[in-house]
């Protein structure tokens, strides 16, 4: 099962599952989940989990409830799912007795070589998860039969291991990445530059480290070795939000998993994302969020 089960329902941490790959070449672990009688568990005794590769679900039969930080969903068959690296979910069984569902879960990144390696960059997820891609598949039938098609072929492939099995599961890896680029009509993936994003690497890294300490501006300078004035107008452009938005972008995330997740008290959670003033904390989360910490918390736990 790809549900991370709790003897205490009521404990909310999330797992963080480590995905032990069945092929270590091509980084990546695929099977099916198929329960012929209706588990009757609700979404809220199934533990959130994330893991750092990127998840993808293709629905067979019966139907799939999933909840994650933005959305409630309910699939069912045909339908399909992305969910980006290390980003928060559960799931559980919905209205029938059979449910059958293949799930994927792969380290895209590994998948770049020379000649596919200038579109790394679009599937970096710096700035913002897979998932967003999802938006392709309510309005593309097309596109999403196609895309689950190939999961299946990959899990069949997977199964099989016939002779070149290795090279037909890259090909259609290859061919997933495709279809995402190609019918992106909201222009997602291709957010900046290559190698924009590779050289302000060392700033991102200094920010997701340092979210619960004081970040600034004049020790982000210092990382590339930029004046002050220029720092601020190259990682807007790259990023497309200046360096303060950002981090409190980052923060805000941070939070919000947290309030998922865990029991600590809002004005801890403040603390430990690097906001000690509650009044600002709450300004911001609920800048991004429409609600405060506290109703978010509530509608998550009522949700689904």
């Amino acid at each position: 099962m790809s549900l991370v089960q709790s003897n205490d329902v009521q404990d909310l941490e999330a797992v963080n599952e480590e995905v032990v790959y069945q092929n270590p070449l091509l980084y990546l672990k695929i099977w099916e989940i198929y329960n012929r009688t209706r588990d009757m568990r609700t979404l809220e005794e199934h533990r959130w989990h994330y893991h750092k590769e990127v998840e993808l679900l293709a629905i067979i039969d019966g139907y799939l409830g999933i909840q994650s930080k933005d959305h409630y969903t309910v699939l069912g068959p045909g339908d399909v799912r992305i969910f980006g690296a290390s980003q928060l979910h559960r799931t559980h069984q919905l209205y029938t007795d059979k449910l059958r569902y293949i799930v994927f879960q792969i380290d895209l990144q590994k998948h770049f070589d020379q000649s596919t390696m200038p579109y790394l960059y679009c599937f970096s997820e710096l700035t913002q998860p897979l998932d967003v891609m999802n938006y392709i598949f309510e309005g593309n039938d097309m596109v999403k039969t196609e895309f689950h098609t190939l999961i299946t072929e990959i899990f069949t492939e997977s199964q099989s291991k016939l002779n070149g099995y290795e090279i037909a599961i890259s090909s259609m890896i290859k061919r997933i990445m495709l279809l995402l680029l190609r019918h992106d009509t909201r222009n997602l993936l291709s957010y900046t530059e290559k190698a924009a994003l590779h050289r302000l690497q060392p700033v991102l890294s200094y920010i997701d480290q340092n979210l619960e300490n004081k970040i600034t501006v004049e020790e982000a300078c210092s990382l590339l070795n930029l004046s002050y004035h220029y720092f601020i107008k190259y990682f807007k452009k790259t990023m497309g939000k200046s360096f303060i938005d950002y981090v409190n972008y980052k923060r805000i995330k941070r939070a919000e998993c947290l309030l998922m997740t865990s029991d600590l008290s809002i004005e801890n959670i403040g603390y430990d994302v690097g906001i000690p003033n509650m009044a600002q904390f709450y300004k911001l989360f609920r800048r991004y969020n429409n609600c405060s910490p506290k109703e978010f918390k509530e509608r998550m736990r009522n949700e689904g």
